[in-house]
């Protein structure tokens, strides 16, 4: 069954500049495995944080290195812990769908979970 769908799109060069401008927002945002990577994934992988936790009803006090997406044989995986966790165990979701892409300036994400 389906708990919730979350989508999600972000600008990249928009992203970018405030990546820059903002000391210390890529280590707020990211775990230190997706801090290294180029701006365009950054902004897909935010994009997909943004889906999953429209996809929990945005819940208040969301740390965002609780949420982090991760890499199997088959492609992009979520991986939740701590207070992203929580809110996902209370809703009954047992298993996340992911799907990024990046194209003309634009990084979207599609996130769904699944009782």
């Amino acid at each position: 069954m389906i708990v919730g769908i979350g989508v999600d799109v972000v600008d990249i060069e928009r992203f970018g500049r405030q990546l820059e401008r903002t000391p210390g927002l890529r280590d707020r945002l990211f775990v230190p495995a997706e801090r290294e990577l180029n701006t365009r994934s950054l902004a897909a992988r935010f994009a997909a944080k943004e889906a999953v936790a429209k996809v929990l009803g945005a819940p208040a006090g969301m740390n965002w290195q609780d949420c982090w997406i991760g890499l199997d044989q088959y492609g992009p995986t979520i991986k939740v812990k701590g207070t992203v966790l929580a809110v996902a165990d209370s809703k009954g979701v047992k298993r996340w769908h992911v799907s990024m892409s990046h194209d003309g300036g634009i990084a979207t994400a599609m996130v769904i979970a699944e009782a």
